[in-house]
């Protein structure tokens, strides 16, 4: 298995490619085939559990590593870090929609069941592809990314983590987990600005050729634990597997029949892995992907026009506010035939413009496999109340926005498939929003009082990881406008 670049013919290893994070001309690495999983090679990771599914699917990207290091990859991954260790249990509101819980990790997000793994996977890729180097994470985050990646990588040997999220645009639980967060080899720093403003400083910084001497002086090297990194991308295909399986194990499903799935989308990297899982062949016969107020995935998956050049808004699902959809880049390679030269013009039109528009054959073929939706806030809102009072569920704002998009789809479609809804975060990550839904009474000002809120309301115990927070010291303060990330970096690494 080897990989190549969206805006380059390269010939890579996944070593070589985890270790990199991103292509040296901007590309995002992409395998060259998809591996396939057959009918039963699909049965037999029914009777599996889910660190077996993980190693067996991981091996067969990784086909430099041996089975003793995936093994170790995935052990020291998915071993005491997750809720009863069950890192992707389902919720069966009915016999059509089954929630995919994604958030009973360390840091309660689905970002844990990626970024868990990644410092093993980026570990062990070092040590074929760039030995003795110190690998410095570059990180921008919407709130979950974040945390996620300082707690798989906090004092992990021959790494430094640097982490920039938008001051104003992460929710308080958010911040709080970031700028507490303890480590030697860990950096915390809010711009001024949003994601997007921090997912191009970064990216800038990447491709910065004073910056690669800086980091070649001091024998360093950039990766990324964003899910631009395939590092990141490929845990998060196991799970779409490891919920289809237990639905055929449950009997909630027969094998081979199909799915539909459903995705809060911003970055677009969570639901490119259920496509990936498709291409390997996991039977989803649509792709749902919902969207907030900033619902300009909605718009290019109907009209085929991509265009940034609009309002941007701060919603109560923060983690979506997102303008610049990243890993549709690797959606658009594939679907022009793995076309490197394509890419790279609708991506430097984005650039240049903030705008690119594909074919009619394209979007066809978009419309065949995906259908869009965005709620708004408002209905946001009704969601999660209405979830709780018919099924005393408890949802977070960004799993609420794909049960409603979800529900509309149902409606216009009248499609009765059973569908995977992912549930990206833990309700109490986004406590304020998620009490006004549920309990009309006063919510209150503090943050570990809406937590105990939130709890006694609703029945549920406060995560850990969350409570945990009440007793500890912020420690990362700084904020910079973001012509000044450079600086910040050069400043950490010395």
């Amino acid at each position: 298995m080897y990989f190549t670049s969206t805006r380059a013919d390269l010939h890579v290893t996944a070593a070589q490619a985890i270790a990199q994070g991103i292509s040296s001309e901007g590309g995002l690495f992409v395998p060259s085939e998809f591996p396939a999983v057959k009918a039963a090679a699909l049965e037999k990771l029914v009777d599996m559990n889910y660190k077996e599914r993980a190693a067996a699917l991981l091996s067969e990207y990784l086909t430099g590593f041996t089975a003793e290091e995936v093994e170790y990859c995935v052990n020291g991954a998915y071993t005491g870090t997750f809720d009863n260790e069950r890192p992707a249990p389902l919720y069966s509101l009915d016999s059509a929609r089954h929630i995919l819980e994604l958030w009973h990790g360390p840091t309660c997000a689905f970002k844990d069941l990626a970024l868990q793994i990644l410092p093993f996977l980026l570990t062990v890729s070092a040590k074929k592809s760039a030995p003795d180097k110190t690998i410095v994470i570059l990180v921008a985050t919407s709130g979950d990314t974040g945390k996620a990646a300082l707690a798989g990588f906090a004092d992990v040997p021959g790494t430094r983590i640097v982490v920039f999220f938008p001051q104003d645009g992460v929710s308080p639980m958010q911040k709080l987990q970031m700028t507490t967060q303890q480590g030697k080899n860990v950096a915390v720093c809010a711009i001024e600005g949003n994601f997007d403003d921090a997912q191009t400083g970064v990216k800038k910084i990447f491709g910065d050729g004073g910056m690669q001497k800086f980091l070649q002086e001091k024998n360093m090297e950039f990766s990324s634990a964003n899910s631009i990194n395939f590092g990141r991308l490929a845990p998060q295909i196991i799970y779409y597997f490891s919920a289809y399986c237990d639905l055929v194990k449950e009997g909630k499903i027969k094998l081979g029949e199909a799915v539909n799935v459903c995705v809060p989308t911003g970055n677009f990297g969570n639901i490119l892995a259920a496509y990936y899982a498709k291409q390997m062949g996991l039977p989803v016969k649509k792709f749902i992907c919902a969207s907030n107020r900033n619902n300009i995935l909605t718009d290019f998956l109907r009209t085929g026009v991509y265009d940034r050049n609009r309002p941007f808004y701060t919603t109560s699902s923060p983690s979506m506010d997102i303008l610049i959809s990243s890993n549709l880049e690797r959606l658009l390679y594939h679907l022009y035939g793995n076309d490197a030269k394509a890419a790279a013009g609708l991506m430097a039109q984005l650039s240049g413009t903030g705008k690119y528009e594909v074919s009619s054959e394209i979007l066809a073929e978009l419309k065949e496999e995906f259908y869009a939706g965005f709620c708004d806030e408002e209905s946001t809102q009704q969601t999660i109340s209405r979830l709780f009072k018919e099924s005393h569920y408890l949802c977070d704002t960004h799993t609420a926005v794909a049960v409603k998009v979800y529900e509309d789809y149902r409606k216009e479609t009248k499609d009765e498939t059973p569908c995977i809804i992912a549930s990206t975060a833990s309700p109490y990550k986004f406590a304020s929003s998620v009490l006004s839904a549920v309990d009309a009474s006063v919510v209150p000002e503090d943050g570990f009082e809406l937590l105990e809120r939130l709890s006694a309301v609703s029945g549920t115990p406060v995560p850990l990881p969350l409570s945990s927070l009440k007793s500890q010291e912020v420690r990362h303060k700084t904020c910079v406008c973001k012509e000044k990330m450079a600086d910040f970096i050069r400043d950490f690494l010395g």
